[in-house]
Formats: C-alpha cells, sequence, structure tokens
C-alpha cells in the first residue's frame, strides 16, 4: 500500500471525492449486517434506527431512516452526507416521527457506546492542545481503548466491542452485545460512572481519589498504565521545569512536595529519572503508613481514560458513524483492531485522496483487460479490499461475523424455548 503523505487531502475536493467513495467503497454490505443484527427482531433494528446527515453547507437532518440496505445506500450516493450520524432504536419508524404525537415517539434501544476525545487531556499533555494531536500523545488514546475494553469484558462480561477511530482526535466505542443494547438510561450512566476515576473542574489540582486496597478495576488499569507510564513521562515531559512538575507534585502531601520541588529546582535531572524519585519517595511515605503520598493516583490522574459521561447515559444522543470521512483531515473513520491497538497510527489511515488515487491505478491496470476488470472490480466491496481500506475492513469483517454467529444462536435457542412443553 502507499504512504497516505503521498496523497495530500484537498479540502476544496471533499464534496468530489466523497461522491467517489459512496460509489466505490463504502461497505454497505457488512453495514447494513452489523446494523440490522441479523434482523433478530422482525427488521426493527435497521428500518427503525435513526440515522442523521450532515449535507453541505452545514444542513443538519435528523430523523432519518431506511426500509432496508438498497434504499440506505442509494441515499448516500444521491446526497453526498458529509457526516453520518447512528442514532436509537425506536418505537416508530424516525422518518415517521411527525406522525405521532412527541410524547410518543421514544428510543427502545441503542448500543452502549462511549466517545474519548483528545481535547479532554489537554491539561496534562505537553506535545499538543486542541484539535492537534501527534503520534506522542496518542498513547492516551491506546491506554483508553486496553483499560475501557477490558472493563467491559471482564467486570461486565460484554463480547461484542467496536473500536472506531474518529477521523481526527479520538476514538469511538459501540458495545453491540443484546444487553447492553437493551440498557435503560439508569444503567449506561451507571456503567459510565462505574468507569469515571478522573473528575473535577480545569482548576482542580488533584481530581482522583482512590482508596486501598485498591478496586479491581484500579488494579488492572495500573497494570496497564504502567507499562506505558514511563514512555508517557518522557515524551510529554511531564517533569523538565517548575510548571509542570509543579501540578505532578501538587497530588503529594506537602512535606513530599516541597523536599522534592527543591531538588528538582537545583538539579538537572531529565524527567524519568524524577519519576523514579518520586516513586522513591511515595513508597517510603507508604512503609510510614502515610496513605495520602501514593504515586498510583498521579498515574490514574495523567493517564486514566476520560469519558463524555453525556455520550454514553444518552439513549437519545447520536454518535459518528464507523467508516465516515472526516472532512477536517479526509481520514476515514476505521474500526481498530484492539489485538493491534500499539500499533494503530491516525497519520496512517487511508484518507480519501489516496484512495481515489489506488481506484484509479486499479482500473487503469485492468483497462486492457475487460474480463479481468469485470472479474476484479466487481462491486465496491472488491474494489476495497485492494486499497488501503482492507486492513480496516477485515476487522470489521470478523467483527460483524462473530456478532452474527451470535445472533443466530440466540435466534436458535429462543426457537427451541418455544417448542418446550
Amino acid at each position: 500500500m502507499e504512504d497516505p503523505d503521498e496523497h495530500a487531502y484537498d479540502k476544496s475536493q471533499y464534496p468530489i471525492l466523497l461522491k467517489q467513495y459512496y460509489m466505490r467503497l463504502f461497505p454497505y454490505e457488512k453495514y447494513y449486517q452489523w446494523l440490522s443484527y441479523s434482523e433478530v427482531e422482525k427488521g426493527r433494528c435497521f428500518t427503525h434506527r435513526e440515522f442523521s446527515f450532515t449535507l453541505e453547507g452545514d444542513i443538519y437532518v435528523r430523523y432519518k431512516s431506511f426500509q432496508d440496505r438498497k434504499e440506505f445506500e442509494d441515499e448516500l450516493k444521491k446526497i453526498n452526507p458529509h457526516k453520518i450520524d447512528i442514532g436509537a432504536i425506536y418505537n416508530v419508524k424516525p422518518a415517521n416521527h411527525k406522525k405521532v404525537l412527541p410524547a410518543n415517539f421514544k428510543p427502545l434501544e441503542k448500543e452502549l457506546v462511549f466517545d474519548i476525545d483528545m481535547t479532554d487531556y489537554d491539561d496534562i499533555r505537553n506535545c499538543c492542545s486542541g484539535a492537534s494531536i501527534c503520534r506522542l500523545c496518542w498513547r492516551y488514546m491506546t491506554v483508553a481503548i486496553q483499560v475501557v475494553d477490558r472493563s467491559l469484558r471482564d467486570d461486565f462480561g460484554f463480547h461484542h466491542i467496536l473500536w472506531v477511530y474518529s477521523g481526527r482526535r479520538g476514538v469511538h466505542c459501540w458495545v453491540c452485545d443484546v444487553d447492553a443494547r437493551k440498557l435503560s438510561q439508569e444503567a449506561r450512566s451507571a456503567i459510565v460512572e462505574y468507569l469515571t476515576l478522573v473528575s473535577g473542574g480545569e482548576h482542580q489540582k488533584k481530581k482522583v481519589n482512590i482508596k486501598r486496597p485498591f478496586h479491581p478495576l484500579i488494579s488492572y488499569s495500573l497494570e496497564i498504565i504502567a507499562r506505558h507510564f514511563p514512555d508517557l513521562v518522557k515524551e510529554q515531559d511531564y517533569l523538565s521545569s517548575p510548571d509542570r512538575w509543579a501540578k505532578m507534585l501538587a497530588l503529594l502531601p506537602g512535606d513530599i512536595r516541597s523536599n522534592l520541588d527543591k531538588e528538582f529546582s537545583e538539579s538537572s535531572q531529565d524527567s524519568l529519572h524524577r519519576w523514579g524519585r518520586i516513586r522513591s519517595e511515595c513508597d517510603k511515605a507508604l512503609q510510614r503508613k502515610k496513605m495520602d503520598a501514593d504515586h498510583n493516583d498521579i498515574m490514574i490522574q495523567f493517564a486514566y481514560p476520560r469519558l463524555d459521561i453525556n455520550v454514553s447515559k444518552g439513549l437519545n444522543h447520536l454518535l459518528k458513524s464507523p467508516f465516515c470521512v472526516h472532512p477536517k483531515t479526509g481520514r476515514v473513520c476505521i474500526p481498530i483492531d484492539i489485538q493491534k491497538v500499539e500499533n494503530f497510527d491516525p497519520f496512517q489511515v487511508p484518507t480519501i485522496s489516496l484512495l481515489r488515487s489506488e481506484v484509479d491505478k486499479l482500473h487503469q491496470a485492468n483497462s486492457d483487460d475487460e474480463a479481468s476488470q469485470a472479474n476484479s472490480l466487481k462491486g465496491s466491496r472488491k474494489v476495497a479490499e485492494a486499497t488501503s481500506l482492507k486492513p480496516a475492513l477485515d476487522t470489521f469483517n470478523s467483527f460483524v461475523k462473530q456478532l452474527s454467529v451470535s445472533n443466530y444462536a440466540m435466534k436458535r435457542d429462543d426457537s427451541d424455548r418455544s417448542l418446550e412443553f
């Protein structure tokens, strides 16, 4: 595959590139298979699902719904939405919501979703701020995915979890187990609050309050964070200057804080060495039963996932669809392979400029052989699998296959129970 940097994304070409993407590359078949959930519930899963489109000129259209895959595909190719958001499954087809009283239009279910955005780390990351990201601060997303994914699987027993790059500066998580989709708003709130350890306003110095003995969530989160924290200390250079080390030392008792502040001011140690000194002084304090001196508090505050609670708890909250294209970057919102999450590089995500170039070369290479072209480039799925999208499509296809197996098993079990006397 080619380097995406060789094909710089031209924002002025976005509508044209996007049109070609919807015509040639969007994975309609597997996408429909995902959201229809094998039609476990008599087709309602897809037909009663809300889609929201953002059109050219920031025209925002909510409560779109579609009868089947073909109608959905035809609409995307026709109106060329710049963004697709996915909402809940309603008791009435969203396209017909004006035919009923507002009180009678109710969301019934939706995937349990999580939104993790890099801007929520601006108080601790030193390499970038705002909408900007780099490979150094992307480590926060890697840690977040690993921590949240483990908790969802081990603490809650969920299996069908799809992680998706947001296209710019964060990640989204879709928990698609049937039990997750049917959770009430109160249950969703309870789960996201359980997962929230860092809280507090911009001017609050200490944003964590963990106690010993550690809850299992904290214990295994610290195991994950500990593997990454030395690299974070080096990459973010947390302890390189007084204003930076003050943030970390603020989480420690006054005597330890003042002694280390004096030591750091009088030495030229690097951040990693200073982090070793913080750990050493905290360990000594804990041996003296001084329980408020714990370097684990620092690791949690400086690396633990920061979740958008409102996105997770609301049944009617919209979330950007997988396989959207971000208009600012031109990158596709691709699924992330959880087994290879530490190797994921947002700057290697294919842009629609790169994809168009790859597709054009495929057609050019096959232009002299009509039979070969008909066989090798028949359908958007085969075209897409010959481009830089293939690894992401493989991840998505594997996820959908496992989900389908589970859905069919559930249908079979329900059928068997109905035959019991």
